[in-house]
């Protein structure tokens, strides 16, 4: 074989470098004190490498707006109370609880909070996301379209923005009003029939001072509407840009956001292994959590390196720090805790003033703020925010002279979700790492920590109310009987190290330990087990586990109810022809709900016709009309233990429901895809499936349309495989990013992040990530130079401007 000469082999290098590599772009940029050099590597991941903190934070904020213009600016409104002014007086109730439920602390001490030089951290972050604004500003050409299809542009940033709690994982005050109004229809003895309450009974009577019945007023209206997602309309579209009539995507409840049924398993999986449990003796840490998916997503990935900072991994675009990732010494993950925050407390108002409301027989005042807020195509609104000594008013009964507010404890200072992680980015040890967990006050979570001493652990976090003498489950008087006896310590909730049995994991189910003293701080509602029974099944197995197992892992979709129904169904019998021919296919079935799988297709219609039709079979009138749904874990225990419930007669009647709803999803399956079982798949675009909507992607026309959103691609799994996928046909919830990391060896880190790294649909990496993720696959996320050298496609280099 012939070589080629030295000359044209060095041209074939530097050809091929070009191609893998531009050549470094130098920005000149007010605010930095040094220069920073910035590598982006083919998946679209920024690795900033800054000789200080100052500078390290400010290139954070400033790639993090450049990737996240629109996604920016709509945090920046809804942290502000800001959304009237571009989309009119229908936000303005958004607005007017954005601002009711606003932190009003002093902001130094707040930011302190989150690290020593917190401070310096926000706001260095700040004037990076606001360089970047003034650079789009004075280029507008630089504006994402989705601007130019509002026929808005992005303001600057405050720390204010930073600090906001309006998207965090709060509390559970929407389910505590559902509750009381349960117990006021149904008593609290019926209520606890239909509820999963563990792992101990809860008291749920209702205070007799309370009236049941004006429970039924919308009194969390204002807390609900800043809470929700924003829906855009074809009005409030550019001509230039809208939807033609008649032309508008599909956005039915199959395109929603997360429904109030679903919150129980939305969450996320983590775990942690000891050396002892794989293959190569490295301890691994696993986290993919569960959020609703987004285009953009939700979560970012970022590596931060600097003096006294080296880490990588993911979390909210608009926050500084990484809150998922690892650093040179260990790597740490996050699964819901769920912590009750929120109570809502009733007030006798008094009839000659209805801004007094009753304390201990005394008559206090609220505190009125009064604020201004500007309104697309309408005068200013100027509205009155009032406040008990407990939390913000949310409603007014002035007929029957009651009055209700929202105790929160996220509106303590240090409460801004997933801020403390900034601390947890410079741990150097299990001790460290602890430590900076005692900050992290919201959301309630699982922290999980593997280092390279092979040190395993797990803290529960979040700010956590003491209630000596009432549950928080139901309205309670804001009389003063019933206080919080302070917050408990976070370092007191539950925590482990090191267990015997070589590992951790969690995914949002009860983890309390039995031995555990502290229960006045302990929830009573928590996701479904399934999950978290298939992951202690895997990792316990005994198995020599490798990196292939931990991927395998986090898209399991093995369905342990299908495990524990599908064999109680083939104990029935059918005399028609469709059903018994199901009932066949199921008995040799292995309960995985791939995408290509007839049974899987056909077990998923008929869980899903045992949960939406217990009513049928067993009617209640009342029970129905107050809850909403009946969780999995409820239905099972019911169906497997049939006498606990149905009373006399109670396997037949369990075995009719049974019967019953199966015949109706093979029914209903036939219908819709034909007479052929064969030809019935799970995935597919009108059965399981994942499309991103963009928030604009249904009202603007059909080339930007194009752009904006994805195709569909078939998906497997449930809401309770540990490859979570949710309820509804199409995916609207699920981990779009996940991370495993071997913590003996950096570079064979992994991860996923869907649909991509950048908002802007200009860009390459818009929704480059997307059909890999849906066919669950990963990337390598590199941490060594020389490997973010080697796949780095773009380098700038950032100059302070002289």
């Amino acid at each position: 074989m012939k070589t080629l000469p030295s000359f044209l082999f060095f041209l074939f290098l530097f050809l091929s470098a070009c191609k893998k590599q531009e050549s470094p772009n130098t920005i000149h940029i007010a605010g930095l004190t040094e220069n920073v050099e910035v590598l982006r590597d083919e998946v679209g991941i920024n690795h900033i490498y800054a000789n200080n903190q100052h500078d390290l934070f400010f290139a954070q904020g400033y790639y993090a707006a450049k990737d996240r213009l629109f996604q920016f600016e709509i945090w920046r409104r809804q942290a502000t109370g800001t959304v009237s002014e571009i989309l009119g007086e229908r936000e303005l109730k958004r607005d007017i609880g954005t601002r009711l439920f606003k932190f009003r602390g002093n902001m130094e001490t707040e930011m302190q909070h989150y690290h020593p030089n917190g401070e310096e951290i926000i706001t260095a972050y700040t004037d990076g996301v606001n360089a970047y604004i003034e650079e789009v500003l004075q280029n507008p050409q630089l504006l994402p379209v989705t601007f130019k299809a509002l026929g808005i542009l992005p303001q600057k940033w405050t720390p204010e923005v930073v600090i906001s709690r309006h998207q965090g994982l709060l509390g559970n005050i929407t389910t505590e009003l559902e509750i009381g109004r349960t117990v006021a229809k149904l008593g609290s003895e019926k209520t606890k029939e239909y509820y999963w309450f563990h792992p101990k009974e809860p008291n749920i009577t209702l205070d007799p001072a309370i009236d049941p019945l004006l429970l039924s007023n919308d009194i969390l209206e204002l807390y609900e509407a800043y809470r929700k997602p924003i829906k855009f309309e074809p009005e409030d579209i550019l001509p230039a840009y809208r939807v033609e009539t008649g032309l508008a995507l599909n956005t039915s409840s199959d395109y929603s956001s997360t429904s109030e049924a679903d919150k129980m398993w939305i969450g996320s999986n983590n775990w942690v292994t000891s050396p002892s449990l794989t293959a190569n003796g490295h301890a691994y840490m696993a986290n993919d959590p569960h959020r609703t998916l987004a285009v953009p997503s939700l979560r970012y990935w970022a590596h931060l390196s600097a003096p006294g900072w080296d880490v990588i991994g993911g979390g909210e675009p608009e926050i500084p720090g990484i809150s998922i990732g690892h650093n040179q010494y260990g790597a740490w993950g996050l699964t819901v805790f769920r912590t009750d925050g929120e109570d809502l407390m009733v007030y006798e108002l008094n009839p000659e003033n209805l801004n007094q409301y009753k304390y201990q027989d005394n008559w206090e005042d609220m505190e009125v703020i009064t604020e201004t807020i500007p309104v697309k195509n309408s005068d200013d609104a100027k509205v009155d925010l009032k406040y008990t000594r407990h939390g913000p008013v949310t409603y007014i009964d002035s007929i029957n002279h009651v009055g209700y507010a929202v105790r929160c404890a996220w509106l303590e200072p240090g409460s801004s979700p997933y801020l403390a992680s900034l601390r947890m980015n410079q741990a150097k040890n299990w001790e460290e790492f602890r430590d900076a967990c005692d900050y992290s006050n919201i959301p309630g979570e699982n922290m999980i920590w593997a280092d390279k001493e092979g040190n395993i652990g797990w803290q529960a976090v979040g700010i956590a109310p003491i209630r000596r003498n009432f549950s928080g489950l139901v309205p309670v008087p804001g009389d003063g009987r019933y206080e919080w006896d302070g917050y408990l310590p976070i370092k007191q909730k539950p925590h482990d190290q090191n267990p015997a049995n070589g590992f951790i994991s969690t995914a949002n189910q009860n983890v309390t330990p039995d031995s555990y003293t502290e229960w006045d701080v302990i929830g009573y509602l928590w996701s479904d087990s399934f999950r978290g029974d298939r992951l202690k099944e895997v990792l316990g197995s005994g198995k020599k586990l490798t990196m292939a197992d931990m991927k395998a892992l986090q898209t399991d979709y093995l369905s342990i109810p299908a495990r524990s129904l599908v064999p109680i169904l083939g104990e029935q019998s059918f005399t028609e022809n469709m059903p018994k021919k199901a009932q066949q296919l199921l008995s040799d079935w292995d309960f995985v709900l791939d995408k290509y799988s007839t049974e899987a297709a056909i077990y998923v219609a008929w869980e899903r016709e045992l949960l939406k039709s217990y009513f049928d079979f067993f009617p209640d009138s009342e029970a129905e009309q107050v809850i909403p749904s009946i969780q999995m874990s409820k239905l099972m225990q019911w169906l497997i233990e049939p006498e606990s419930k149905f009373g006399s007669n109670a396997i037949n009647k369990r075995n009719h429901f049974l019967t019953g709803t199966f015949a109706t999803a093979v029914k209903g399956l036939a219908e819709k895809f034909g007479d052929q079982m064969d030809s019935w798949k799970y995935g597919g675009a009108d059965y399981k499936h994942v499309q991103y909507i963009h928030p604009l992607g249904s009202v603007v026309n059909i080339e930007l349309q194009s752009k904006l959103n994805t195709k569909k691609l078939a998906r497997g799994g449930n809401q309770y495989t540990p490859g979570v996928t949710g309820s509804h046909n199409n995916q609207t919830s699920g981990a779009t990013f996940r991370i495993i990391v071997d913590v003996n060896d950096w570079d064979l880190s992994i991860g996923t992040n869907a649909p991509g790294q950048s908002g802007n649909p200009e860009s390459p990496f818009y929704k480059n990530l997307f059909k890999s993720w849906a066919n669950d696959q990963y990337f390598p996320v590199y941490y060594s130079k020389d490997k973010i050298d080697s796949t780095t496609v773009k380098k700038e280099l950032l100059v302070p401007l002289e």
